[in-house]
């Protein structure tokens, strides 16, 4: 019998996941992270998205009506 370790929610986001939490296509996120708007991290070949990261970017986007 296993025990039962308790599931950590991801701290990195494939693309997919990515554009699903956005509720954006990934090819508009593709375009958005190759114009450097969106924040990404690359390991190797893969490109991931760090969720307090697109956390941070949501809440820049909310400020930017700011005066």
């Amino acid at each position: 019998m296993h025990s039962s370790t308790p599931i950590k929610p991801a701290l990195l986001l494939t693309p997919r996941q990515a554009a699903e939490a956005l509720a954006i296509s990934q090819r508009k996120l593709w375009s958005m992270t190759a114009g450097g708007e969106i924040p990404a991290i690359r390991i190797g070949r893969s490109v991931r998205y760090s969720v307090d990261g697109l956390r941070s970017w949501i809440d820049d986007q909310r400020g930017g009506d700011r005066a």
